[in-house]
């Protein structure tokens, strides 16, 4: 039997990056672009080499590296193995004695806010439960995709990447403190696709980027209780929840001035560098809202019709950056 799997790519479509604060967030599932992973019977534990490391030539691997690293994605499969295994040890669950070959690949371009790496980690938790027969709960798969990259590999990251890969469509998310304190997760609501308005994403691959050397500095500053850190990070928090009552009312006018307020309120404690903000700029000049789907190189925001996204096509493409309609549904 051949067990395949999928995780795809997410956009931060509100109060990003709060949720690595206590905070709030809104994102969506992008099924554009996806990790998958291909699992089967056999009779060692075999993870096969992926295409990260098969290279056209000397230059594309050179190339490569300089974007990400010497580590490719096994790495990410054996830290989520790890943790499948760890997770089945503490709820007392046995597994029977099987071996299996694992294949993967990704189509997500990488270190550009579209959180690659934990779609792979996220695939390949779906393929072992398939492949084991074990049912990890949805509001607890998160959780333990974040372990895999935390204690396994020192990523810096939060849960809203983990839960949307596991929820899909479009989910909103309280990060309370006491209440993650006490459930080690968060309180999560699914909101019906259907309410959303016209979305378009952004990319550009050479603004490549590491989310924790992002975070990392106003992470410090929020934990020394910083006031224009902290009040900063309570107002992003706040664009979410307001977010989720206009999306539950399809006010898509309010929901535009957040988008916009969103990137606006993160360039008062974070340093944009120019190539990432020219992303921005250039959407709003063509009179769409724009803001960071993750942490740089990617934005997103709302169009109202087609006239408008060609202009923005035409504008991103003499910014050698990709515009694409994210399917969520």
């Amino acid at each position: 039997m051949i067990i395949e799997s999928r995780a795809y790519a997410r956009a931060g479509l509100l109060g990003n990056p709060s949720d690595g604060f206590f905070g709030k967030t809104i994102s969506i599932i992008v099924r554009n672009f996806g990790a998958g992973v291909l699992l089967y019977e056999s009779p060692e534990l075999v993870i096969e080499e992926d295409e990260e490391d098969r290279f056209r030539n000397l230059r594309h691997m050179t190339e490569t590296i300089k974007k990400t690293g010497y580590y490719g994605g096994k790495r990410l499969v054996k830290a989520a193995i790890k943790k499948f295994s760890e997770y089945c040890d503490q709820e007392s669950i046995r597994l029977p004695a099987r071996n299996f070959t694992l294949r993967f690949g990704t189509t997500i371009p990488r270190q550009v806010g579209l959180s690659g790496s934990s779609a792979i980690i996220t695939a390949t938790f779906k393929a072992l439960m398939k492949f084991y027969e074990v049912q990890i709960p949805q509001e607890v798969l998160p959780s333990w995709v974040l372990k895999a990259e935390s204690e396994e590999l020192s990523i810096t990251a939060g849960l809203q990447d983990r839960v949307i890969q596991a929820y899909e469509g479009c989910v909103y998310m309280d990060f309370d403190r006491e209440y993650m304190s006490k459930h080690g997760r968060g309180r999560y609501e699914s909101l019906d696709p259907a309410l959303l308005p016209k979305f378009y994403i952004a990319y550009k691959t050479q603004l490549s980027k590491v989310s924790g050397a992002v975070h990392n500095p106003i992470k410090e500053k929020f934990e020394a209780g910083d006031p224009l850190v902290c009040d900063t990070l309570a107002q992003i928090a706040e664009v979410a929840e307001q977010g989720r009552t206009a999306i539950l009312n399809r006010d898509y006018d309010t929901l535009d001035r957040l988008i916009n307020l969103n990137f606006d309120l993160r360039r008062k404690i974070y340093q944009i560098s120019p190539n990432h903000l020219e992303l921005v700029e250039a959407a709003r000049s063509c009179g769409l809202s724009a803001k960071f789907a993750g942490s740089g190189g990617t934005i997103i925001g709302m169009y109202r019709d087609e006239e408008a996204l060609h202009r923005l096509f035409v504008k991103m493409k003499s910014l050698n950056a990709r515009v694409i309609k994210p399917y969520i549904m």
